[in-house]
């Protein structure tokens, strides 16, 4: 059974997630505060998936998926947004979310979107497919999702490695955002088309040398992105 830390400081709302993640056969983790939810990543490293509330009464969500991400967890990470905490989506993208769900939202609807992180990230690569894809200075190992830049060990989130795995098999093909969304988020995802763009500015920063002047990873302007090493 899978382990998915619900951060979130209203009981109510906690209870009604929990209850949601166990009908559908979820082990659910549950922190009121930032500080316990680190606490309880801890003590639990087999996590597979975490929902993080941004306003807590302590540290925010944004600041705890930044500390998960820089212990090295590869954990799925969805972020609770209001409506009105538009920049929030894009702080909480930036900081290594994959996506995230704004409130009040459906209990089939939040089940939607963990089931289908859940699914990306347990993707099984096809025995039968090359292990490693080589561009230029990059070298991604498919088999255990890392990536090297001139020898140099990258640190990817699970959005990330599929981002770049995309684009590797393409290189030189202009990809819509509708694609990119489609191919790495799934059909089902029914998030918006900057979440894109939020991630590519994210994965510009880690492996470009001046992310303003992109040298691998390019724009093609009006529709989306292309591999142009």
């Amino acid at each position: 059974m899978k382990k998915i830390l619900v951060l979130e400081d209203e009981a109510n709302i906690r209870s009604f997630i929990v209850i949601n993640l166990r009908r559908s056969g979820y082990e659910p983790i549950e922190a009121e505060t930032g500080m316990m939810a680190l606490e309880k990543v801890r003590v639990n490293p087999d996590i597979c998936l975490a929902l993080l509330d941004v306003m807590l009464p302590d540290i925010d969500g944004v600041e705890v998926c930044r500390r998960i991400r820089a212990s090295g967890s590869k954990m799925g990470i969805i972020m609770l947004t209001a409506k009105s905490q538009e920049m929030d989506k894009v702080t909480g993208l930036m900081n290594g979310a994959d996506d995230y769900v704004t409130k009040p939202f459906s209990p089939s609807e939040l089940t939607a979107r963990i089931d289908a992180l859940a699914r990306r990230l347990d993707v099984s690569e096809d025995i039968q497919a090359a292990s490693e894809l080589s561009s230029g200075p990059f070298l991604l190992n498919t088999r255990n999702r890392t990536l090297e830049k001139d020898g140099e060990r990258l640190k990817l989130t699970q959005i990330e490695y599929l981002l770049m795995k995309l684009f590797m098999e393409n290189p030189g093909k202009a990809m819509s955002r509708e694609d990119i969304l489609t191919a790495v988020w799934g059909n089902e995802f029914s998030g918006e088309l900057k979440t894109v763009d939020v991630n590519i500015r994210r994965l510009r920063i880690k492996i470009e040398t001046d992310p303003t002047e992109p040298e691998y990873l390019t724009t093609v302007w009006g529709y989306g992105y292309k591999w142009g090493y």
